[in-house]
């Protein structure tokens, strides 16, 4: 999740509906976790793992994708959905702590199971999760048959679409991650897809976060940010002891830079310093044509063979889908009496 910027975000309540018309890159790869942690097993003696179809087949990223993206569409709004490509190299360590809480989790999951305490094995169950490469695949395939433009980055999703939206080709960047406003967006979405919906008894809004605005209320510069965010911690430093958001936005403020401020209190500097500016101030990207973003219609025929015949999906909830598609003129029946009866 990267640095926790929100004490210096001066967010503002949005909705879906104030994106209509603006092409919104989705960090997909924290919504497909989303989903694959909410969409679960939760029957009494249920293993609490992802949702599968009857032929086993995990199918809980698939429903959450159709759901919100369907939605998306509906509103006006138009996606561009990114996944993750090859992680910075810097990341490895983190990668590495989360893989070993994942195995672990696996590890008192089973034996959860294997001791019938089906309350436990469900809460372990959300700590197991696995958005495998065919996963991957899948909501890529399902996302082109809705015309939706998916791809994977180079390296972070959120970071591509970042750039993209620095350069124009984006009008805002859909993530929970506050990174994306380090690697420059101007313009970040938080609680995007979950706008409207409620949790734990409250209704969650979206918020918007403008990059400017960010710098002018803290007197920052951008790279002053990224140095902050660094000695706070991100995914590629574990920060700097000793210093949090309030502490390093004051360091940062008397004295610019983080050499700076390692020299007067005394600790060492991050290792790989410029390496890990670097990530942040010109991250890797794939370089993505306009035409390529551009949303297609409704390959209706495709998608139902994917989603119904393929995937034991309902009827009912792929006509649910595409009466929301139908409504935001995606949807061609050539010629059908109705669009059903495909």
């Amino acid at each position: 999740m990267g640095c926790n910027l929100r004490d210096l975000a001066n967010a503002e309540d949005t909705t879906m509906d104030a994106m209509k018309g603006k092409r919104v890159g989705i960090d997909s790869f924290l919504l497909a976790f989303q989903f694959l942690t909410t969409i679960r097993d939760r029957s009494p003696t249920g293993d609490g793992g992802s949702l599968k179809a009857a032929n086993g087949k995990v199918v809980a990223h698939l429903m959450g994708f159709l759901s919100r993206a369907s939605l998306l569409l509906s509103k006006g709004v138009k996606p561009v959905f990114i996944f993750d490509g090859t992680h910075p190299e810097l990341k490895k360590d983190e990668m590495a702590a989360r893989r070993a809480r994942r195995e672990q989790a696996e590890l008192e999951w089973k034996a959860a199971l294997d001791a019938g305490d089906f309350v436990t094995a469900q809460k372990m169950a959300q700590r197991c999760v696995k958005y495998t490469p065919e996963m991957v695949e899948e909501s890529m395939e399902m996302l082109s048959l809705m015309g939706i433009p998916a791809f994977r980055a180079k390296a972070e999703g959120e970071a591509q679409a970042a750039v993209m939206a620095a350069n124009g080709q984006l009008d805002a960047v859909a993530t929970q991650d506050w990174d994306a406003l380090l690697y420059g967006a101007p313009v970040v979405i938080r609680n995007l897809t979950s706008d409207g919906s409620k949790r734990m008894g409250r209704i969650i809004r979206a918020q918007r976060i403008d990059l400017s605005q960010v710098l002018t209320d803290n007197e920052l510069s951008r790279d002053q940010l990224i140095d902050l965010a660094i000695m706070i911690g991100t995914d590629f430093h574990p920060g700097i002891s000793g210093i949090g958001p309030k502490t390093g936005i004051k360091l940062i403020k008397e004295y610019g830079n983080i050499e700076e401020i390692c020299k007067i209190k005394e600790k060492d500097v991050p290792e790989r310093l410029d390496e890990i500016r670097e990530v942040f101030r010109n991250h890797p990207v794939v370089e993505i044509a306009d035409e390529d973003l551009v949303q297609g219609d409704v390959n209706v025929e495709g998608l139902k063979k994917f989603l119904v015949e393929d995937r034991q999906f309902s009827q009912k909830r792929f006509d649910n889908a595409m009466e929301l598609l139908e409504s935001a003129g995606l949807v061609r029946t050539g010629g059908q009496t109705s669009l059903f009866s495909f």
